[in-house]
């Protein structure tokens, strides 16, 4: 069995808090996009769990979301892991991006198991195992359009954003996300929000007013120059909008017109090799 695990974007992502254990909260609109790993999932003569992936410095141990995914998954359900499981995972979306391309994975490993299994689990119960593997990893599980908030367990499902041509570039320097915050922490909290602003764009169906109201709270903690770089190529190629995704370091900008996008493209492969069209990709349908 094999599932497409699609990247993410932020549309918004305001920082409006902390927890006493020490966890953000955040207010943010993600979105689903035509970015793919690939997650299979296959029995296993050896036994165990295991994983193997075609990028070498990917971890497939249990610092794996897929791995953590699993796990969280036997214990929740009961389900004796009798069988030798053997997850494949070939990856196109690129690491330390701010995309989720690890959330992505781990959410189609527990719909996989979910239907392997025969568990019947609805999306709700999925999330809720699905928050042990990774803050991202809930709203992975559905995705589509969605206004997501608290660590990032609470999803409320949105329209689909109006269609249109996006362009991700994820520059040489990635960012982690330990590092994102600690920069964010140092410098304190902002007064302002870009959420209410994406929500009200989103109902009006005017990509032209959506792009104006992107915004990411990690953007104001100081970003790499190359951020800055692409985000100025991307206004000059005439996107709409552009904001540099979760905690970074992935730009992307959307754009009406398929011919600048293309552009856009061609112009960034000159300096950065990490440079993807893509479109909006609507709700996942859960795999029961």
């Amino acid at each position: 069995m094999e599932l497409l695990a699609p990247a993410k974007i932020n549309l918004s992502l305001d920082i409006i808090g902390r927890r006493p254990d020490g966890y953000h909260t955040l207010d943010m609109v993600m979105q689903s996009v035509s970015l793919f790993d690939t997650v299979s999932l296959t029995r296993s003569e050896s036994g165990g769990l295991q994983i193997i992936c075609n990028e070498n410095d990917v971890p497939c141990g249990e610092e794996n979301t897929v791995f953590r995914a699993a796990k969280a998954f036997f214990q929740a359900t009961g389900v004796p892991q009798k069988d030798g499981l053997l997850f494949s995972i070939e990856k196109k979306i690129p690491r330390q991006a701010g995309l989720g391309g690890g959330s992505a994975d781990a959410a189609a490993a527990l719909k996989l198991l979910n239907r392997l299994y025969r568990t019947n689990l609805t999306a709700e119960q999925l999330r809720k195992i699905a928050i042990s593997a990774g803050a991202d990893v809930p709203f992975c599980i559905e995705g589509g359009t969605a206004h997501v908030t608290g660590i990032g367990e609470n999803i409320e499902q949105l329209p689909p954003m109006v269609d249109c041509h996006i362009v991700i570039c994820r520059p040489d320097v990635g960012i982690s996300t330990k590092a994102a915050y600690s920069a964010y922490d140092k410098k304190g909290n902002s007064e302002e929000r870009h959420t209410p602003s994406v929500l009200e764009a989103l109902k009006t169906n005017d990509l032209e007013r959506l792009g104006k109201a992107l915004g990411n709270a990690f953007e104001e903690a100081g970003v790499p120059p190359e951020i800055t770089d692409i985000k100025r190529q991307m206004l000059r190629y005439g996107c709409e909008g552009t904001c540099m995704s979760g905690s970074g370091s992935a730009v992307f900008g959307l754009f009406c017109e398929y011919e600048k996008a293309e552009t856009c493209c061609k112009s960034l492969r000159k300096k950065y090799s990490l440079v993807y069209s893509c479109h909006p990709v609507p709700q996942q349908e859960i795999i029961s």
